[in-house]
Parts: structure tokens; sequence; C-alpha cells
């Protein structure tokens, strides 16, 4: 990461990236990221910095903005080494290139919680490197010793007092050579990082001149809709468009791979269209497919030993000589992502260029499977990266299937195109988080105490045929199905995980958390569940088992304190916890619920500690953890996908819902002060939230939830599983 280098105001300009003279720094693509066995690509000339005349600093970031806050935090690791003024900065998407690449994926992508993580130490040494620069330049035009200057807002302070802005010599510092390893502050003396800086973005959003993908406009521009088979996977055998194509507006009926194309001067117009298309669907083999069958198979296969992910000690051994064994089953459903805004993708395509607007994280899947599908090279495609209105995995689909459409249909009608999902073809047609089955087994000695615990997964592989399958799937285990469950902090001297994963032909793709989203629910459920056996306090309990573990510790102990764990309740509530790490950061979670009279149960409150390492602005981590909270209290009350004969049976927020306002828990979060490595903050609250939610409904009622969601969840009615 120490391949800083200066670029010449030509070479930058000629990217389109910025105007204006003035410094600019970028990095080459680090070794570590580029991918075994493929040809370096070129070197693009864009950078991260660019320091104008003006003294305006203008940071170009590299990961999406789907409301995470990277548009802040990112420029935050920039300016606090670059000591500049913070109100004259300002974030803009970065263009496609490999030294925008995610060092972890060697892609251009953002996803993994790994914003802030892979940039902690790059960013800031653009800044410091900058920084260095810019006092060399100064203290030659003022004649005096670098060593004596001083940086502060944006500003040179020479001997004396006087000061010269950045933007005053910084072309004169463009010319000097770049500090190969700049000297980085010490935490101690950070002026912006662990400062709560409002957001960059949220004038932009609040004012409405934020563009989303969706509001992406363009002289002439059509709009699409595709109309795809009912089951996933199913083909046209044959299509009548005459209705269709008389419908006011609409200007083409177009075939591409996954359906049928209705293409019209607006929205609505193609709307119409498409839901007067004649369409005969050969569903293809996933016709037979139900949940309720999937389900009763993955639970015989749980009987059957997988393939083995974690084996410490003899815990099969241990089980059978145990005298007292806790068994439980878990299972969880498919879960769609449910954006706020549904998928879009704008194209303009011409003879020798591409150009694609979309709100995607993955550029560089994006701009390859344009240059495949189109014939052109790589660098004719040109990416605009828009606001996302929310991703939480989808929009990093590695196969990219919503610009996939965009570009098919361009490439029929050679004129600019906007391809638009409504939600139910987004709920219906989308990837979604697997199927889980888990089969739980734990065994305590004489004494009481725990000597054995094994936990087998079942449920489908998200990483197989995707672009990391080698490096996610190792000895037949994806890594994804059982993270989370192979680093089971509790100190248990016989643990054995092992995995099966059918295949079942779904569409199934990474979800807000991945593999932890459902490991979570089922390892902090049935820690729980031992703890009851024991007849211990579940909080207890799990310090007992944690004591090689001080940052679990440290969360545990802090949500527990906040939350008043131990004070007694009034009937009809309960109090639950849950413990987790991922990401590189440690959640601890505390929820209080209470029985209503229709044997539904409110959350009243979440408690929240998080240790994420150093942090940049705590309150993007506060938002995320809140954000975080809602996302899964929403799956596991209400969330599910499910299937009969092929076919999704839900289509909207009717029968999908998600957490309404007059639904939401008082949320505290709490945040202990580290000096660890930043670990990620975007998806870290998820996990716990389910265990805590039903713990706590055990607490209240005696009862244990086994499958979620709570509720289960049948068109127009609500079915509670605590009255079943």
């Amino acid at each position: 990461m120490s391949d800083i280098l200066s670029m010449s105001r030509r070479d930058f300009l000629k990217s389109g990236a910025v105007a204006g003279a003035g410094l600019i720094l970028g990095f080459s693509l680090p070794a570590a990221a580029q991918q075994p066995g493929k040809k370096r690509m070129p070197y693009y000339p864009n950078a991260f910095l660019h320091i104008g005349r003006d003294n305006a600093v203008t940071v170009f970031v590299n990961k999406s903005e789907m409301g995470q806050g990277v548009y802040t935090a990112i420029p935050m690791l920039i300016a606090e080494e670059l000591d500049c003024d913070w109100g004259k900065v300002r974030a803009v998407p970065a263009p496609v290139a490999e030294i925008y690449a995610n060092p972890m994926s060697g892609k251009q992508m953002t996803g993994g919680s790994t914003s802030v993580r892979t940039e902690w130490e790059r960013m800031r040494k653009v800044g410091a490197a900058a920084r260095s620069m810019l006092v060399s330049a100064a203290a030659k035009r003022a004649g005096v010793a670098p060593s004596s200057c001083r940086t502060s807002g944006g500003k040179v302070i020479l001997p004396g007092g006087k000061s010269i802005e950045y933007g005053a010599v910084a072309e004169a510092a463009a010319l000097l050579p770049v500090p190969p390893e700049p000297v980085l502050k010490a935490p101690s003396s950070f002026t912006l990082l662990g400062k709560p800086l409002r957001r960059l973005d949220t004038p932009v959003k609040v004012n409405g001149s934020a563009l989303f993908g969706i509001d992406t406009k363009l002289p002439g521009l059509l709009v699409a809709l595709v109309a795809r088979g009912p089951v996933y996977g199913g083909t046209v055998r044959s299509f009548d468009a005459t209705k269709a194509r008389a419908v006011p507006g609409v200007v083409a009926v177009v075939k591409i791979d996954t359906g049928v194309a209705v293409v019209a001067k607006g929205y609505w117009a193609a709307k119409r269209g498409r839901d007067v298309l004649e369409i005969d669907w050969d569903d293809g083999a996933r016709a037979g497919l139900s949940t309720g069958k999937m389900r009763t198979a993955y639970a015989v296969l749980s009987k059957s030993p997988g393939t083995i992910a974690r084996n410490d000690g003899g815990a099969e051994a241990a089980l059978a000589a145990s005298p007292n064994r806790v068994n439980a089953q878990y299972d969880l459903p498919y879960l769609a992502h449910a954006d706020l805004e549904p998928l879009n993708c704008t194209v303009d395509l011409r003879r020798d260029s591409c150009e694609i607007w979309a709100g995607t994280q993955g550029q560089t899947l994006c701009r390859d499977l344009a240059a495949s599908l189109t014939g052109l090279p790589p660098e004719k495609v040109k990416v605009h990266t828009t606001y996302l209105g929310g991703g939480f995995g989808r929009r990093g689909n590695p196969h990219q299937d919503f610009v996939t459409m965009a570009v098919q249909v361009a490439r029929e009608i050679r004129k600019p195109v906007k391809v638009i999902w409504t939600r139910e073809d987004d709920m219906r047609g989308g990837y979604y988080r697997p199927l889980w089955h888990a089969r739980m087994s734990g065994g305590f000695d004489e004494k009481g105490r725990v000597i054995a615990w094994r936990h087998r997964i079942v449920g489908q592989s998200i990483m197989k045929g995707t672009f990391n399958e080698k490096s996610r799937i190792k000895n037949g285990v994806d890594l994804s199905s059982v993270e989370g469950a192979q680093q089971v902090p509790y100190e248990i001297p016989n643990l054995l995980v092992d995995l099966h994963s059918p295949e079942p032909g779904m569409p199934v793709q990474w979800w807000r958390s991945v593999g932890h989203s459902h490991t979570g629910f089922e390892v902090e459920s049935f820690i729980d569940e031992l703890a009851q056996v024991a007849g211990k306090d579940p909080y207890q309990f799990r310090r007992g088992l944690l004591s090689n573990h001080p940052r679990h510790l440290g969360v545990l102990d802090l949500a527990a304190r906040k939350a008043g764990w131990g004070e007694k309740l009034p009937g009809g509530r309960g109090r639950g916890i849950a413990v987790f790490e991922s990401y590189g950061s440690y959640v601890c979670q505390v929820a209080d619920v209470t029985l209503k009279p229709d044997g539904r149960v409110r959350v009243d409150r979440v408690v929240c500690a998080v240790d994420c390492g150093m942090t940049v602005n705590p309150s993007i981590i506060e938002a995320q953890m809140q954000g975080g909270i809602v996302f899964g209290l929403s799956a596991a009350l209400y969330g599910a996908i499910t299937l009969e004969n092929g076919r999704v049976q839900q289509d909207n927020f009717n029968d999908y819902p998600v957490l309404r306002m007059d639904e939401m828990p008082k949320v505290e979060v709490h945040i202990v002060e580290s000096r660890e490595k930043p670990g990620g903050i975007g998806e870290t609250a998820v996990p716990p939230i389910a265990p805590a939610v039903t713990n706590a409904i055990f607490a209240a009622t005696g009862r244990r939830v086994r499958q979620l969601p709570i509720y289960n969840i049948e068109p127009g009615s609500f079915n509670v599983i605590l009255n079943a």
C-alpha cells in the first residue's frame, strides 16, 4: 500500500474525474489484490484525492454508498491525516479501475463489512503523503525548513504564525516526490477520527438532489420492464406481443435470455404493455420445489454426518458418554433482501462504447459483464455508481442480473434504456438468503459442566459458482455456510461442526451478515438452552465459558449492566441476551419483550454493546447498529420466502412485512473504547437480535422458539407460534 503515486494534471484530467489543477494522489492496486493466474490489468489514471486551487478537497470513494456512511467515513480517514478544513471536503464516486479494488477481493466492490477495515491504513497514507508534500512546497516558498512548519484547517502554519493555504501550493506540491512511507498520526492526536461528524451525504438526501439509479435521466431515454417466468430458470416457449404493442407509448417488445422485455416511452406504458403480454412458459426442472418438502429433506439429511468444518477433541464419544444430553433443531427460511429501491439499471450502448448508471455493489463485476455481453474492451465501458436505495448484498450479486437484463435490452434496441424491476419482480425473482436447518446436541458431565457440542448445518452453498468459490470453499466446506459456528468461542473441550450443502436449485446469495445470519440464531439459542438445563443464569453461564475471550466478555458485561440484567421484571415480560462476533467486531444485545393478550410479543427495548476496534465516526456506528437491529428484527418476526410448485408465494410488503414505525423498540447503543484495529460494522448488529428476542420470549413464556420467523405468515393472516 506504499505504492503512492503522483500523476500529471493532463493524465488525471483525461480521466474526466475532476476539473482544475492541483495536487492529485492515487495508488496502484496492491500486489495482494491481484487475481492469481490473471494478466495484470492496465493502470488507469485516476486517484483518491484531489486538492484544488480553491482549497477544496475531493475524495474519490471506491465504495458504494447505500446508507452505511462510506461517503463520510472514507473522507474522514484522509482528512484526519491531511489536516484539511472539513467544511471543504466533498465525496464523489470513483470510476471503475483496478486501483480502486478492494484489497480483500481484488475487485472494486462493497460488501462483507470491509469498507473501513480495508481502507483504514491506505486512505490515511494518502492524506499523510499529501500533507507532507504540501508542507514541503509551502516551506520551500517561504524559505524555511519543513520541520519548522505545522498544519491545521487546510493551511501550512509557518514559523511566526503566518500561514499558506493548501490550494496556493497544491500545484507546486504535485511536482514533489511522494514519500513512500508517510508518518501517520498516533491515535492520541486524532482530531476528526472518533468524532460524531455530520455525514457529507445528508444534505443532498434531505433536499432531494441525491441521484439514485432509478432517478437516471438521459435524452431520449426509454423504459423497459421484463416479463420473467413464474418459476426461476423457466424459459419462453412462445409469446404473442400483439396486445402489448397496441398500448400507447410502447415502442418495442424484445426477447432476452431471461424473458420478454416491453420497451416504452415511460414506466406505466411499459408496465401496461407487459401486463397484456401473452407468454407460454416452460417452467423447467424447479417447478416441483416446495418449502415443506425441502424442510423435511433437510431434517432427514441432518441425521447423518456431514463434511467436517471443525473437530476439537471427540464430540461424538463425549456425547455418547454424557449422562445429560440436550438436543434441539432450528429452522430458518429463505429471505429476500427487500431493498427499498427496486432493482434498476440504465444503459447507453453505442457502437464503440457503453455507459451504465446503476446502484451497484460490484463495479468491476458490472463493467466486466457489460464488456463480455457487448464485445467491447473493458476500458470502453464506463460505470456511473449512483446512490443505492438499500443493498444488503443484493446489488453485489456476482451475476449482476439486473445489469445483464439492461445490457441485453440495450443491445436489442440500440437506444438508451432504463430497465426497472417492480417490487413484485424483485421479491419473486431475486436471489435469496438460503433456507437453513441445524441439528444441535450438547452434553454435560457428572459435575454439570458442558463437555460436548455438536452443530450440524444443512443449507445451500452461497459461494459455489461465484468468483470467490476457490477462496471460500475449502475441503468441501463453504466457509460462508459455517461462519460463526466454526469459530464458536465457548470453551467446550469436545466440539464438532459439520455441514451438508444440498443443491435444490434455488438462486441464493449473500444477505446482510451472510452465514452469521443463521449461525448467530442457532449458536445463541442453543447456549441459552444449555444454560436452562444447567439451571444457571444465561448471562453468567456465558461468562463462565468465555474466560479466554476478553472482547466477548467486554460487550457481554457492558450490555448486561446497561440493560439492568438481574432486575426483576413484571409478569408477562422477559429479557434475553445474545453475544456474537462477526467481521472482526463483537456485539452483545439484550432484548426486553412483553407478551400481549393475543399471544403476540412486542419488543420494547434493545440494549446493544459493540466493540468494533478503533472508531471513525461513532454516530455512523450507532446508526448502523440501529439499522441492523431493525433489519434483523424484521426478519426474525416476519421474514420468510416460501415456495409452492416452484413459485415464490410472497410478492410485496403485504406478505413480506418489515418492521413498522409503531413496532420500533427503544434502542440504546454503547460503544466500547478500543485501540484494536477496526472491525466491520455494517452487518454485525444482525446476528444477535433474533436470539436475544427469542431468548426473551422464553424468559416470558417458558416456550422456546426454534423456527423463524416468530410469526408464521400466510397470505392475509398471522399464525402466532406462541398460540399454536
